[in-house]
């Protein structure tokens, strides 16, 4: 029997997958270790050798492919842990990392502080030479400048160098030339170049996403570098692949070429997962919220189709290459509730994560969290929690909440943990309104598929606030990403600028880019070992109204490409802009401009099989464990809520809210408002009571 893993490292449990030739499925969950992350995934192969009763080297030989999403890149980025980065520019232009846009992200603010570049201004070197926007050089790249360059980049012992030249999108050879000097000069130095990570206009965008290329670069680096190290010791032999913040996964070596592309590595599978789950009742819509110990995600998916977005900020610095349009809170389990200057309670962004985890834990956490009033609530049986592997401390939750938040505010300990939760609800139905609402879209439309090891207590009530009528927790909800690595193909995304007037488009370089593209993608599928039958290419163009300063990203099809189809290229520009805007001009007969042309290549992957459930009739009395004091939201009071056991429930029972049910991963509350059916896939379907 062989076996495949997908892997998630979160901040506070690292979430793992297995699925076996004979089509068995398991989850686990350890406990992260943020010194090492490396740590934690070698813990939850044990885990798992240890549930079989085998060796750890007897189950890492029978492993052939482990996919892996880390975030190592992103909380390096998020705490200013990266690499110590040098900038190598253009003469006249080194403050551009620190001007941006030009365009105050807050203009009305009198206090607004601009966010620290990444790279301090004496590590930003300029040197003399140009080329124009055609590429044709006006000014020779000086070379001496660039090894004077080096040579303070080596004093001042930076670890990582980022190369970006004004123009450098239409000709490369000048950034190709000073990054071979630095590579002479600075042996081992990871060097990033814009014309290589990111070929297209706006040199805001590029010179940002080249410099976070290189600030993570070295930190992605040294912990692939260990994870490998840490796998060959225990013999494990098979394929190691790493998620992308596209949703699709390279392999390692692709992936520290553009390190940038890892930065949302974490919970870009769990869309893939959320939409196989759905289509098994026929949609191909959802909204994704994933609330795990230290965040909270939320993405939208149509069509079949993840959202994606093709530059994005994070923390305040940007980045232009394409990702999932996930919007990211500090929001979790671990979540510390305090109260502010105003005498307001407030519920995160700081989180107690792993170490020391919230107070309940009984790792050294003082400090109340969302765990901590889930357990006061009675939502978690202090005796079950992961399955009865890790016993929690109910009085120390009380004692945290208590002290921090009840006197304070002159509030009983229940009353204090139902304000903690509701506060964290609120927040968590704003990250949904900021993909849905924000975008024109009706929250009310879509399911909401639910993941995460604490989402399911959470759920009902954000549904609530949104007034969603329909919910869907996987089988793997507590695991729901490290699923969707399993489900994902290999990605790659490529883009060239090539910016004109439509009715200038030379359509044979329009051609002459995408075959470069499409040929640079089936190159590299090929080289990790996809055969040419399994691969596939999309084509994007980023189109705008001529004078309009945003662009609408638009699939084409190859034939329109081809064929030189412009009629058709527009036609599709001027759906889609209405659909996004409620206007299109194609009456007016404005004329368009071609910002960018993207090509994203994609190798598919053997997926295993979503499993069936027995039948067991609406029934769920088999599965009844008990009765337990909980709190009623609907009614603001405790009752007697019965619990069932997750496992033993089987397809067709139904069961109305108010009810838990208990899984060794997660717990879900199914609140007063709502029924759930588990269907023929053992998801737990929530659709709102009738009257």
């Amino acid at each position: 029997m062989t076996y495949k893993i997908g892997i998630d490292v979160g901040g506070t449990f690292t979430d793992l997958y297995l699925w076996s030739s004979a089509g068995e499925v398991e989850t686990y969950k350890t406990l992260s270790t943020p010194d090492d992350p490396s740590g934690g995934v070698l813990d939850g192969l044990r885990a798992i050798a240890e549930a079989r009763g085998v060796a750890l080297e007897a189950f890492v030989a029978d492993v052939t492919t482990i996919v892996h999403g880390t975030t190592v890149t992103t909380n390096a980025t998020l705490t200013r842990g990266g690499a110590k980065t040098g900038l190598l520019t253009t003469e006249g232009v080194r403050d551009a990392l620190e001007m941006r846009r030009g365009v105050r992200e807050e203009q009305y603010d009198n206090h607004f502080q601009n966010v620290v570049p990444l790279v301090p201004r004496y590590l930003r070197r300029s040197v003399r030479g140009r080329r124009d926007y055609k590429g044709d050089e006006l000014t020779p790249l000086d070379s001496e400048a660039v090894r004077d360059a080096a040579g303070v980049f080596r004093d001042e012992a930076v670890e990582a160098v980022a190369v970006c030249f004004m123009n450098a999108f239409a000709n490369g050879s000048h950034e190709e030339e000073a990054a071979g000097i630095l590579r002479e000069e600075l042996p081992g130095m990871h060097v990033s170049v814009s014309s290589e990570v990111l070929p297209t206009v706006r040199f805001y965008n590029r010179v940002s996403t080249t410099v976070l290329n290189s600030y993570v670069g070295p930190i992605l680096r040294d912990y692939l570098q260990s994870l490998t190290a840490k796998l060959a010791e225990i013999g494990f032999e098979g394929v190691l692949l790493i998620m992308q913040s596209n949703g699709g996964v390279a392999l390692p070596e692709v992936a520290l070429a553009r390190p940038a592309t890892t930065l949302l590595s974490g919970p870009a599978g769990g869309p893939e997962a959320a939409v196989a789950y759905t289509r098994l009742f026929g949609r191909d819509d959802c909204i994704v919220v994933d609330m795990g110990g230290t965040s909270f995600d939320a993405s939208l998916v149509r069509g079949g189709e993840a959202e994606m977005v093709s530059e994005s900020d994070i923390e305040r610095l940007r980045i232009a290459l394409p990702m999932l349009a996930i919007t990211t809170i500090g929001a979790g389990g671990g979540s510390i509730g305090w109260i502010d200057e105003g005498g307001l309670l407030r519920m995160g962004p700081q989180s107690a994560g792993a170490k020391p985890g919230p107070a309940c834990y009984g790792r050294g956490g003082e400090r109340p969290t969302c765990t901590d009033a889930n357990v006061a609530l009675g939502y978690l049986d202090p005796a079950y929690f992961a399955g009865g592997k890790m016993h929690l401390d109910p009085e120390a939750a009380r004692r945290s909440i208590d002290l921090h938040v009840a006197q304070p505010l002159g509030l009983s300990v229940e009353e204090a943990a139902a304000g903690m939760y509701r506060v964290i609800n609120t927040n968590m139905a704003h990250g949904v309104r900021a993909i849905t609402v924000r975008r024109g879209l009706d929250p009310r439309e879509f399911p909401m598929v639910v993941a995460g090891g604490a989402g399911a207590l959470h759920a009902c009530m954000i549904a609530n606030e949104l007034e969603m009528p329909e919910l869907c927790v996987p089988p793997t909800a507590s695991v729901l990403c490290a699923t969707g690595m399993l489900l994902g193909d290999l990605r790659h995304d490529y883009v060239r600028s090539y910016v004109c007037r439509f009715g200038d488009l030379d359509t044979a370089r329009l051609r002459s880019l995408v075959g470069e593209m499409t040929g640079e993608g089936a190159a590299l599928l090929g080289e990790e070992g996809v055969d040419s039958g399994r691969i596939e290419h999309r084509i994007d163009l980023d189109l705008r109204y001529a004078k309009q300063y945003h662009e609408v990203t638009v699939p084409v099809t190859t034939a329109m490409i081809e064929n030189g189809d412009t009629a058709a290229i527009a036609a599709a520009f001027h759906r889609e802009h209405d659909r996004l805007y409620g206007y299109e001009l194609s009456a007016e007969g404005t004329d368009l401009e071609l910002i960018n042309v993207r090509v994203r290549a994609i190798g598919a992957t053997d997926k295993p099989e979503i499993l069936r459930l027995d039948p067991g009739g609406p029934d769920p009395s088999a599965a009844r464990k008990g009765v337990r004091q909980a709190f009623v939201p609907e009614i603001s009071a405790f009752a007697d809520v019965p619990v069932f056991d997750g496992h033993a429930l089987r397809a067709g029972n139904v069961l109305d809210g108010p009810a838990l049910i208990e899984r060794t991963d997660t717990t879900i509350f199914v609140s007063d408002a709502f029924r759930t059916r588990i269907d023929d896939h053992g998801s737990c379907l929530l659709t709102r009571k009738e009257g």
